[in-house]
């Protein structure tokens, strides 16, 4: 164990030296591995990354995240080299969306407005009049007129549970992470079993049947809000188990219990620290979007961003 960790702390300070020279910054998802986080400037949910990279001063920004998220990056800072440092890390979730079909989708619903959950890619988001994230998805589904079909795309359960709070009826495109998908109800009841006394937190890309378990639904970011306002001393987390390192290192006095020892995404947990370093040092691989898609899908991404 002190070896690793010598490793880790050599590894880190060598990362950190490239991204000085590079004049670059490091984002990286709460999903990400606890070392990957730790040496990464910012950590967030996708919305709180979209803004980061919309914003950034950095010449380069290293994305330690999923391929649909360098996407965005790059379509917010075209003028910035983007590294993704695992090119194989993609998403199921983005994968059941193509542009070919939403197009289809769209004849079929005339007038409609698509509104498109950041989980997809950058020819999806070029077919789509909003994006959304899992914490602002309510807002930007209330800012849309009554009197047209919405169609959101592509998760089932996040538009399923939008719906309801929005209390408006959506068309929904037949896509599920997962992840997310695989927590079933038996799953939180085990959990419940084992820590009676913790609230059940999950991320609305879970099925009803487990939402309607929870005591909280909420994004990512928004677990960490919520831990910080509650009295609680035990949790119970139901999302993608990285999400437990930030939350104890934001509340080391509490305790945080995932919700079953499934959730894991194999594509957040592709990046390493040693490809973080190659990354820097080869300045590759590098995320490029077609000037074809790239306009679209940034009108898409900067509406989201307006509306929150």
């Amino acid at each position: 164990m002190e070896q690793r960790q010598a490793a880790i702390q050599s590894l880190s300070g060598r990362i950190r030296e490239l991204r000085d020279r590079r004049k670059a910054v490091i984002l990286a998802h709460f999903y990400q591995r606890p070392e990957v986080q730790d040496v990464a400037d910012f950590v967030g949910d996708s919305l709180q990354l979209a803004q980061q990279a919309a914003t950034t001063s950095a010449e380069v920004i290293v994305f330690c995240g999923v391929y649909f998220m360098a996407e965005s990056a790059k379509i917010l800072s075209p003028a910035k080299i983007v590294l993704l440092p695992e090119e194989e890390a993609g998403c199921p979730l983005a994968d059941m969306a193509t542009p070919e079909a939403v197009c289809l989708r769209k004849q079929e619903l005339p007038g409609c407005i698509v509104i498109t959950y950041v989980n997809s890619s950058a020819a999806v988001k070029a077919e789509s009049d909003f994006c959304c994230t899992s914490s602002n998805a309510l807002q930007v589904v209330m800012a849309q007129p009554q009197d047209r079909p919405v169609l959101f795309v592509p998760d089932r359960n996040l538009g399923d549970y939008i719906s309801r709070r929005a209390g408006r009826r959506l068309e929904l495109w037949d896509g599920y992470c997962h992840v997310h998908d695989r927590l079933t109800a038996d799953d939180i009841k085990s959990a419940q079993t084992r820590h009676p006394e913790a609230p059940v937190v999950v991320h609305p890309e879970c099925r009803p049947e487990v939402i309607g378990l929870a005591d909280h639904v909420t994004s990512t970011g928004g677990m960490l809000k919520y831990v910080g306002a509650s009295s609680a001393s035990t949790f119970i987390i139901g999302t993608e188990q990285g999400m437990l390192h930030p939350l104890q290192r934001a509340f080391p006095d509490k305790s945080f219990y995932s919700a079953a020892p499934h959730m894991v995404c194999p594509n957040m947990k592709l990046t390493t620290l040693e490809k973080v370093r190659w990354a820097l040092e080869d300045m590759a691989p590098q995320v490029e979007v077609s000037p074809r898609v790239h306009e679209r899908a940034r009108q898409a991404l900067v509406r989201m961003l307006e509306i929150t």
